[in-house]
């Protein structure tokens, strides 16, 4: 708390978050942000740029579709697992060979109202085992 004394979490405990973008290409971190720890993980990706061509690899904590909408706007990938009351539609079905863990590779779109709303485009859901 004598550090991070502007991090309150709870009244007896201060706690920070270390948001970073990681550019695997120069191997150093191209975006941080520090928060307090209550800030809810999916609000920084308000304050990203987002390069076309770029994969943006995320816990699923970072789901909100109209955020992620931005990405496919500008021309970007986001890669991130579903959550488990997600609704999805499949349009149809890519072939795999399943040696190589792939269970499916599909291509559909989001089913419930607002999710579609937010997100109106196709989606790419693949389920791999390892």
């Amino acid at each position: 708390m004598n550090i991070f004394w502007w991090a309150k979490f709870r009244s007896t405990k201060s706690g920070i978050k270390l948001h970073t973008l990681f550019d695997s290409k120069s191997s150093i971190p191209s975006f941080m942000y520090i928060s307090e720890a209550k800030l809810h993980d999916v609000r920084i990706l308000g304050y990203l740029d987002y390069e076309a061509g770029s994969f943006y690899v995320m816990d699923k904590a970072y789901i909100d579709y109209k955020r992620l909408y931005v990405i496919h706007i500008r021309k970007a990938y986001f890669v991130t697992r579903a959550k488990s009351n997600m609704r999805f539609r499949r349009m149809y079905s890519r072939k795999v060979d399943k040696t190589t863990g792939i269970k499916y590779d599909q291509i559909g779109k989001l089913a419930g109202v607002y999710s579609q709303k937010y997100h109106p485009e196709k989606l790419r859901k693949i389920k791999f085992y390892d």
